[in-house]
């Protein structure tokens, strides 16, 4: 299947503030290359080649099964293939473990927190843009391929540098830099009748087995999935024993959940399993979790120094109720099919734990909002909090879920024994859970967290426990999920070209007319503009001055007094015309071409390859100046002609020129 990027994709809005300077590209590249890749990236590296080395093996080996007819030859082979297909399920099971690997991803500073699930970026080949882009912008455009060397290898350059981006927000620019240029590709060099013969390798996160493409929207996903990886590196990262820990990462792992859901409404037929349709909405749920998991430990920072706060203790039960409820639901989609069979178990197994173990926090709080506080704060535990549902699944209140709150002391201290009673088996049901998997009885940082939680529910227990309690009638409801500041998913800044491109692309041939030389007429220049960047030629006035120079209706205006204006707006177009005194004007149009037609072979200029640069020039043009980069387009250049100041025109559509 061909990855497809559907037409109403990302990269449809204005210009990010993100973007670099064409001129800083290439040195923000150099600096951002690392002299060695990273130890963790070093062993994806080698997994990857010796992965994809056994899998030609394998097709080899099923080639020659189906090819032969003799049985010994048979048997030698179907022993080679359980060989092949056991070091496969080794080295799988070695990159599940590296991508569980939580030793690079611990968060910084001392504090004692519940890890988080960081994803692995996706890695790649390098990649021959020159060649191509050489070969389409001598044919197409019929331009000299070679006088873009310097952008071609600044484009190159980029691509390298995002392949060990930081862990910081100069990582993600460099992901969204690419990203951009991409899309300005895309509009520009790469149509279904033409494209540039490139091929695309990326190996998987979650498998580490390769997959290649020749569509740029393989690489734009890739490139749109790293940015979200990224972000849960950059979230897994922070210290959330502090309130800007806890707000950053929580950031992070929505940004993450929101490049996760780009991705998905927006591409469609991954080659690779960790870009479906299925691993994109899990990855979406884990984030939004993992956002969760942040906001309540923002909240439960203030409200350990007053644990005699009975509504803190309400909310913080809700809190880790909907923490645990949302585990939940990520513990489901990891275990379903076909997501179960290529992500690391490790996670499914962490997503449950941390199901049970916030759950069971989530009693305690409620525990300790009946051991402490007012009776009127206690009543209003009541009205709130318990439900007697048989999950902690989210729900909203209803009148039968509303629980009667015991007055006498002696039954709510009951209650809270009951509450702790099931905080105690939680945390003792997420401890078992942690030793039954190989790969998390290595990250001690889970037991001490959840051996904590239990060491607390165990004192908080003694405390209330007595000789005479003899019977345990009471049972504790399940805390009702609530939250009071659910995560966003945001989308990340990325942006597309707005302007020509659509016009000026491998997808339109055309012809370039001019200079043509006009001068006003009694009905003025004869012919009626509509449309920005560039300007159209709507209709033409018959017997007028446009007519007689050889201008039609269709045509686009680049070029005014030799000052190249395909990225100028309908005003400022018309300002110019307007200005113009009795020496006239003298005008460069194209053509469309219906069909793939010879070009004329006039004079001919490299304004239809200029780069967004080109909008508002402090001097005019020279004629055989080096033409602008055809790949440095970051950032449109917002700056005024000299010496002109258009007025506003009535209509922005549409206007008879005088």
């Amino acid at each position: 299947m061909i990855l497809e990027e559907r037409p109403d994709g990302p990269g449809a809005g204005e210009d990010s503030n993100r973007l670099q300077d064409d001129s800083s590209i290439r040195k923000d590249c150099d600096s951002m290359l690392p002299e060695q890749p990273c130890q963790l990236q070093n062993q994806r590296a080698r997994l990857h080649q010796q992965i994809t080395k056994e899998l030609r093996m394998r097709t080899g080996a099923e080639n020659l099964y189906r090819a032969t007819s003799n049985t010994w030859v048979r048997e030698t082979v179907a022993l080679e293939l359980s060989f092949v297909n056991s070091n496969l399920q080794l080295l799988k099971e070695e990159l599940a473990e590296l991508s569980s690997s939580m030793d690079m991803d611990q968060p910084e500073g001392e504090s004692v927190t519940i890890p988080m699930i960081p994803l692995g970026l996706k890695e790649t080949k390098e990649l021959d843009w020159a060649t191509p882009l050489k070969e389409l912008i001598s044919e197409h455009f019929e331009e000299d391929g070679t006088s873009y060397e310097t952008e071609i290898q600044e484009l190159e350059d980029l691509r390298q540098a995002t392949r060990t981006p930081s862990r910081d927000e100069v990582g993600l620019d460099l992901l969204a830099a690419y990203y951009s240029q991409l899309c300005f590709l895309d509009a520009r060099f790469f149509s279904p009748a033409r494209s540039p013969r490139l091929l695309f390798h990326w190996y998987d996160s979650l498998t580490g087995v390769p997959a290649q493409q020749q569509a740029l929207a393989f690489e734009k996903g890739s490139v749109l999935f790293n940015i979200g990886a990224l972000h849960t590196q950059i979230g897994a990262r922070q210290d959330c024993s502090c309130t800007e820990g806890t707000i950053h990462a929580t950031e992070a792992f929505q940004r993450a959940a929101g490049a996760f859901r780009l991705l998905r409404e927006n591409f469609s037929h991954a080659p690779s399993l960790d870009m479906s349709t299925a691993s994109l909405s899990m990855l979406e749920q884990l984030m939004v979790a993992q956002a969760q998991e942040c906001i309540f430990k923002g909240l439960l920072l203030p409200a350990s120094d007053t644990p005699d706060n009975c509504p803190a203790q309400l909310q913080l039960a809700q809190e880790a109720a909907q923490v645990a409820a949302e585990y939940r639901l990520v513990h489901r989609a990891m275990a379903q099919p076909p997501v179960q069979d290529y992500l690391p178990s490790s996670w499914t197994n962490l997503a449950h734990v941390k199901s049970e173990h916030f759950c069971a926090l989530a009693h305690y709080h409620a525990a300790m909002a009946l051991c402490e506080g007012s009776s009127a704060d206690k009543g209003e535990v009541s009205r709130h909090i318990f439900q007697p549902s048989t999950t902690c699944e989210p729900q909203g209140p209803t009148a039968s879920s509303i629980q009667k709150m015991p007055q006498h002391p002696e039954e709510r201290r009951k209650l809270a024994k009951a509450h702790l009673k099931r905080a105690i088996l939680g945390q003792e049901e997420a401890l078992r859970l942690h030793t039954l998997c190989r790969v998390l009885r290595k990250v001690d940082l889970l037991q001490v967290v959840v051996t904590q939680a239990l060491r607390c529910s165990l004192a908080k227990y003694s405390e209330l426990e007595r000789e005479d309690d003899f019977f345990e009638a009471v049972e504790a409801p399940n805390i009702q999920p609530k939250t009071h500041q659910a995560p966003e998913v945001k989308m990340p800044s990325l942006s597309q070209m707005k302007g020509p491109l659509s016009v000026f692309s491998t997808k339109n041939r055309w012809r370039l007319v001019g200079p043509v030389h006009m001068t006003r007429g009694e009905g003025g220049f004869g012919f009626t503009l509509r449309g920005d960047s560039p300007v159209l030629i709507a209709a033409v006035v018959p017997g007028g001055q446009a007519e007689s120079a050889g201008l039609k209706e269709g045509d686009y205006i680049v070029s005014v007094n030799g000052r190249p204006c395909k990225w100028w707006k309908h005003v400022e177009v018309v300002a110019q015309l307007r200005g113009v005194g009795e020496g006239g004007v003298s005008l460069q149009v194209v053509s469309m071409l219906p069909s793939p037609e010879p070009r004329s072979t006039g004079p001919r200029r490299a304004a239809l390859l200029w780069s967004q640069k080109e909008c508002g020039f402090e001097t005019a043009m020279p004629a055989r100046a080096r033409p602008w980069p055809i790949l440095g387009w970051g950032r449109k250049t917002k700056q005024s002609k000299t010496g002109c100041h258009p007025d506003s025109c009535t209509n922005s559509n549409c206007v008879t020129c005088p």
